[in-house]
């Protein structure tokens, strides 16, 4: 191996030694900042985004208690039930928002104490975690449009023909089934979703239970409810009308939870509920809507801006240093010696897996394994950003490695032939000939990955990073104008797009370079001084 070739490797080395030192002691020293921490905080998991149950402010007004990692807090009947629990604990609410079908592997992993989400106690998920005793028992109804024909139903019969969801994994969807003739949708995510389909009328009604229909009806006039929890309504055990708080196996403040909730009495739960109902998140649908959604969410709308354009920008700049070095070692010439090629064939198989293991599943998936599975199988706690950054850099990196290599390959094979003769190593003519050529002709491919990674970064709402789609959806779910909201959104992600696209547009023009490329010309020029008088 050449002398400088073998201290660039064991350079690299030693740099990769060093990090994963300071690594291990920045986990170690987040791990007892973390324990510390723990025994004063309750963190409970909710989506924030379910009134009257729990939802998302931008104050502490009437009770709210802070979300974990923002300057946000969340209210509703859950957090306060939370709060009386927690106070009986000696210990202090703060709200993890989480997707609803973030909570069980954000609970089994570690990364909260507890489920408290409206959330039942299904067989199912008992296999999983277990469950407290009920914290509220509620009725289970069909929300409908007003003006619609099923607003006058009485019972299961009456909505023969209609085209009806519910939440995705909850007792509610499956409850569709009892219902003949009836048309079922697609479960949808959360009910800012479902709120929107009734409103666009692409469904004629969602089931849920009892405070939904109540909130729904205080926020949008032309909604109402159907109470099907009456003769013949809905039949269903006593366990798939309640509410339980979700714990990990053999938690040992089972009992003791238990206890508190036995305390509070039926009075004391059915004002905690008046009272979400009436301190739950209000439309103001006077005025300009466009105007209304930035003063009232503008601080939100800025937060989820900026949290989108720093993992696009990060994301895309480790991406795209991934790529560059994957794209010089994946393109190194076969060595003659034996044991060399071996070594350099094993290197590209590693970094041909990486590849495709990264381009070939979404990174939807990506983000829930490495948030939920770092921390379920290696006890490694990454916060969600950090996670956020890791999996847009190296899904891009794996992107970027295949167009760079692309655009190394595509240089003459002459330029290689002539650096070779010259005595250049393939380092060297990477660093002087090829990368110049390789990084401008991967200029436009950049762009477009940058472009994707804007958008993509909606798909990490599944460990609920709270980017510029995510902040959308808690803010439709707080205003109830989803259309407007959403409308919104789009423009923001259209002029962050518009913005990049030009911007990289005047980098890829000064990287061109003067359009004439005639060496012999060039050199006549300055060699041939120039008469005076000419």
């Amino acid at each position: 191996m050449h002398l400088k070739k073998k201290h660039v490797f064991a350079t690299s080395i030693a740099a990769l030694l060093a990090g994963l030192s300071i690594f291990a002691g920045i986990t170690t020293a987040t791990k007892a900042q973390a324990a510390k921490k723990s025994n004063s905080t309750y963190l409970v998991g909710m989506e924030a985004n379910y009134p009257p149950f729990n939802w998302t402010q931008q104050d502490n007004s009437n009770g709210a208690v802070p979300i974990q990692g923002s300057n946000l807090y969340a209210n509703g009947y859950d957090v306060q039930m939370s709060k009386l629990i927690a106070k009986k604990l000696g210990k202090k609410v703060v709200v993890a928002k989480t997707q609803w079908d973030g909570l069980l592997p954000a609970l089994t992993s570690g990364r909260i104490n507890a489920i408290i989400a409206g959330m039942t106690p299904t067989p199912e998920r008992e296999k999983t975690i277990d469950f407290t005793s009920a914290y509220y028992n509620s009725k289970q109804i069909v929300v409908v449009n007003k003006n619609s024909k099923f607003a006058s139903a009485k019972n299961l019969k009456d909505f023969k023909g209609a085209k009806l969801t519910a939440q995705l994994s909850t007792v509610q969807y499956g409850l569709i089934d009892q219902i003949k003739g009836a048309i079922k949708e697609p479960a949808m995510k959360d009910f800012a979703s479902m709120r929107v389909a009734l409103e666009s009328k692409t469904i004629d009604g969602y089931v849920a239970e009892l405070p939904e229909g109540l909130s729904m009806a205080t926020a949008d006039p032309n909604a109402k409810y159907v109470d099907l929890s009456v003769k013949g309504g809905f039949k269903l055990n006593t366990k798939e009308s309640q509410e339980a708080i979700g714990l990990k196996k053999n938690d040992p403040l089972e009992g003791k939870i238990n206890q508190i909730l036995a305390s509070i009495s039926l009075k004391k739960r059915t004002q905690l509920m008046q009272n979400a109902v009436i301190n739950q998140p209000k439309s103001d649908s006077q005025g300009n809507w466009f105007i209304n959604i930035w003063k009232q969410y503008g601080s939100m709308l800025i937060s989820g801006i900026l949290m989108t354009l720093l993992l696009a920008i990060v994301g895309t700049g480790v991406g795209f240093v991934i790529g560059l070095l994957i794209g010089i070692v994946r393109t190194i010439p076969r060595p003659k010696k034996r044991a060399k090629r071996w070594s350099i064939n094993f290197i590209n198989w590693l970094l041909s897996v990486y590849i495709e293991i990264f381009r070939g599943t979404p990174m939807i998936v990506q983000a829930a394994v490495f948030y939920y599975g770092a921390a379920q199988v290696f006890n490694i706690n990454f916060d969600r950003t950090t996670s956020a950054l890791i999996i847009v850099s190296i899904n891009t990196g794996a992107y970027l490695a295949e167009i760079i290599r692309g655009g190394i390959i595509s240089i003459d094979q002459g330029q290689f032939e002539a650096a070779s003769s010259l005595g250049m190593t393939h380092f060297q003519q990477m660093r002087k000939i090829v990368l110049p050529q390789a990084v401008r002709n991967s200029i436009p491919a950049v762009t477009n990955e940058f472009i994707v990674n804007i958008k993509d970064t909606s798909v990490l709402s599944i460990i609920s990073v709270s980017e510029l789609f995510f902040t959308g959806s808690t803010i439709a779910g707080q205003n109830f104008q989803f259309f407007h909201t959403y409308l919104t959104i789009s423009l923001i992600y259209l002029v962050m797009t518009f913005t990049i696209t030009r911007i990289f547009r005047l980098v890829e023009k000064h990287l061109e370079g003067p359009k004439n490329y005639d060496l012999m010309t060039n050199e006549f020029q300055v060699a041939t001084p120039k008469i005076k008088g000419e």
